[in-house]
């Protein structure tokens, strides 16, 4: 491979690298990943730690001892995620090979890597939620106020109020907050941050407020592994995963609110690479092709767990 595919293959993972943290709702929570530290090809170890707390000084013996309890806990990384694909040796056109594949891949990441990233990050959140009973109830047309004051008091009683908070909400919950008489006159322009690009939304005391598509808040899905046909017993096809992406699971509820601490979870991500190969050393076809491969999970640690509420239908 000659340098000046290897300097593509740079260029173009860069690109795409951006793409991953920057197209997604949940890009951000890839910001929270400074300290994490891989040890082999599954594993990421973030730290956790436990402190006493205050006693009573005592005028004769003085201090109190108290313990440092610092632990790097292992977590498993769960989504290993990529496709293939090929561009014919003669669908290249004047503006050359390179261009033609970062569009091909570039749409790639966009439709199909960002939406999926979004849906297992949104779902493990409010699964996360409702395992430990913390969500909350009501009918958003009429009662949106109670149920994001009601996540928003759980979730700083939790933390405290320093903290900064982030609310996803489907688009049921978005319209409701915005017709709300209450909600509505709170509703003001704040500035937010993803990677290194700064964007302006809409925010409720100073609570971002996100909107996400509905296919996106499901509370489970299914993801195809992009080769498995299953067919019943006539031989009629029922499921065909070759398709790829993801769907909702059919018990898969709604979910219209997550309320958490911003940096209670982290969108950790082993790699994202992009392998080229150009005709003469594709032995299947007298084509380019090029494998993406991403390896992700999001990660909430055990001290962040009872801080994240959901409101699920």
């Amino acid at each position: 491979m000659g340098i000046n595919t290897l300097e593509f293959c740079e260029k173009l993972t860069g690109e795409l690298d951006k793409i991953f943290v920057q197209g997604p709702v949940t890009g951000f929570l890839a910001d929270n990943v400074l300290r994490t530290k891989f040890v082999g090809a599954q594993t990421v170890l973030l730290p956790e730690m436990e402190l006493s707390g205050l006693g009573d000084y005592d005028r004769d013996t003085g201090f109190i001892k108290g313990t440092v309890k610092v632990s790097n806990q292992p977590y498993t990384l769960q989504m290993d995620r990529a496709r293939s694909f090929q561009l014919d040796r003669e669908d290249e056109d004047e503006t050359g090979i390179a261009n033609l594949a970062g569009q091909v891949l570039g749409e790639f990441v966009r439709t199909k890597v960002v939406p999926e990233i979004d849906a297992y990050c949104l779902s493990k959140l409010a699964g996360l939620a409702v395992s430990k009973n913390h969500t909350v109830s009501g009918t958003p047309a009429t009662e949106a106020y109670k149920m994001f004051s009601d996540a928003c008091a759980a979730v700083q009683n939790e933390i405290g109020f320093d903290e900064s908070l982030v609310c996803f909400v489907n688009p049921t919950m978005w319209a409701a907050i915005q017709n709300s008489p209450e909600l509505s006159r709170m509703l003001t322009v704040s500035d937010f941050t993803k990677g290194d690009v700064h964007y302006q939304v809409r925010s409720i005391n100073g609570i971002p407020l996100l909107p996400v598509a509905d296919n996106r808040m499901k509370s489970a899905y299914t993801f195809y592994d992009g080769s498995t046909v299953t067919k019943d017993g006539d031989g009629t096809v029922i499921t065909d995963e070759t398709v790829g992406g993801f769907v909702p699971t059919a018990e898969a509820k709604n979910i219209g609110l997550i309320i958490m601490p911003k940096n209670a979870a982290s969108l950790v991500k082993k790699t994202e690479r992009v392998r080229t190969f150009d005709p003469s050393q594709n032995q299947a076809a007298d084509a380019y092709k090029f494998d993406y491969r991403t390896y992700y999970d999001l990660i909430v640690k055990n001290s962040a767990a009872n801080s994240i509420y959901a409101y699920v239908y």
